[in-house]
């Protein structure tokens, strides 16, 4: 599989660079971070609840689409509780003004959601700023000179969370770790079955959505667990 780096110009990396990698034992290890299914009404409190309960879980972020911000919010505040009992960062997807209103512990952006000094003016300095760079090291780059607290490849694998036009290759989170000591995500269609080489390439999490809540999320949640101990 070839990876497109139409929008990096950069070029491509040496794929030996994935043999000589060797994480940095100063690093953290790889923890899961947990993405919203895009409903998250009804019973999804309770199964966050078990999800949380489950193993050890860094991050969860809230991700809806095409809802006003006041219900959005209604929607987001027992979510919130439940990660901050759990001691879980809480993480807004696209939206910096969400992110503000609910004292949120971050916010994710898209490309074209707004800058990082944007959200990081809104936000407050302890605020967890992530940016999505899909395939591009360029991208991942100019996110950490700004001040992203992470960065996020992928998809990695095939996803129906959202649609794919980008498909990078391990290899990019092992020059990223390798270079940079800004923590980097890898997101898309990630498994327990399929997540071992994106560990091994040097992520520092494993961004999860449907492997865990298309399911019994508090087993889904154990298994990642289990390869990440």
């Amino acid at each position: 599989m070839m990876t497109d780096f139409d929008d990096d110009p950069l070029g491509p990396l040496d794929p030996d660079f994935a043999e000589q990698f060797k994480r940095d034992d100063r690093r953290p290890p790889c923890q899961l971070y947990l993405i919203s299914p895009l409903e998250v009404g009804g019973d999804f409190p309770d199964r966050l609840e078990r999800a949380l309960a489950a193993g050890p879980v860094a991050a969860f972020q809230f991700r809806v689409k095409g809802i006003d911000q006041h219900k959005a919010a209604a929607l987001a505040e027992p979510l919130q509780r439940i990660c901050a009992a759990h001691e879980v960062a809480f993480i807004v997807n696209d939206s910096i003004s969400l992110a503000k209103r609910l004292g949120a512990d971050g916010v994710h952006l898209g490309q074209g959601d707004g800058d990082v000094g944007e959200a990081r003016a809104a936000l407050g300095p302890a605020a967890q700023i992530g940016v999505t760079c899909h395939d591009s090291r360029h991208l991942a780059m100019e996110a950490g000179e700004a001040g992203a607290d992470y960065v996020a490849f992928g998809a990695f694998y095939d996803t129906t969370t959202k649609p794919v036009s980008h498909r990078p290759e391990p290899v990019i989170l092992s020059w990223w770790s390798a270079l940079f000591e800004v923590p980097c995500v890898a997101i898309g269609g990630i498994t327990p079955e399929n997540a071992r080489p994106l560990v091994e390439a040097g992520a520092d999490f494993l961004a999860v959505s449907s492997a865990v809540w298309q399911g019994d999320e508090a087993a889904a949640v154990r298994a990642f667990a289990a390869l990440l101990a």
